[in-house]
């Protein structure tokens, strides 16, 4: 399978927003929230057409400032959004999230692109910022799934130790559920993407297998990372009202 993948015309592209005015219709009919709908539709559009000729110009630049650029904008961001779950202490434990999606998705992402790919140049922006991209935001979900449910069961009069235990069980759920359903319920958006570009679904399957390994890793270092940073600082957790 060496088939070139076939480019959409923007003229064909057209056509898939029929089926969603279709649902904003509905929405509008049952007089439900069909404007926010369309906003979001709206920006989806212009977030991946920005993003498109963004990452067309990284992957023409080959410059590894660039990359760990890129890289480190999205450490900070996904720290950051990843307490969104704890509001009030926010700020306060944002260095303890930093330092675990970091850690825990660095070392994932090193063990990928310098040992498993072996990347060369060791930033070639084409596999190190999606990649980068699922690692971070694999681990945020899971930071952020962990914080509010320690703080659930904190508040609940639960002891840290079975705390911490729940809270790493509760961020596991969405990728361990993924590890259950992928090639029988659905086929991952990076193994359906290399099979459309002519790639062999048996190639395709090492890298899925690679991704769904690296996901699960990423999320269960930087989570219990976070739990262990924390523990210091339960007391204050749990005063947050």
């Amino acid at each position: 399978m060496n088939e070139s993948i076939t480019a959409i015309p923007f003229s064909n592209l057209l056509l898939v927003f029929i089926p969603v005015a279709v649902v904003i219709g509905l929405l509008h009919a049952w007089s439900l929230d069909w404007k926010n709908t369309i906003y979001a539709v709206f920006r989806m559009l212009i977030q991946l057409l920005l993003i498109g000729y963004f990452l067309s110009y990284i992957f023409e630049s080959n410059d590894a400032s660039i990359t760990i650029g890129v890289l480190s904008v999205m450490v900070f961001a996904a720290s950051w959004i990843a307490l969104r779950t704890v509001q009030q202490k926010r700020k306060q434990f944002y260095q303890f999230a930093f330092l675990s999606i970091l850690v825990g998705g660095g070392l994932t992402l090193i063990m990928v692109t310098q040992f498993v790919l072996k990347l060369n140049p060791w930033f070639m922006p084409r596999y190190m910022i999606p990649l980068a991209g699922m690692i971070f935001a694999s681990s945020m979900n899971g930071v952020s799934l962990a914080a509010e449910r320690l703080k659930a069961e904190m508040d609940r009069n639960v002891s840290y130790p079975k705390a911490r235990g729940i809270a790493l069980r509760a961020a596991l759920i969405p990728i361990t559920n993924s590890l259950f359903a992928v090639g029988l319920v659905s086929l991952p958006g990076m193994m359906t993407g290399q099979i459309l570009s002519g790639i062999s679904p048996l190639i395709a399957v090492r890298y899925q297998i690679m991704v769904m390994c690296m996901i699960f890793s990423a999320v269960g270092f930087s989570t219990a990372m976070f739990l262990l940073l924390i523990k210091p600082h339960v007391s204050e957790f749990m005063s947050e009202k």
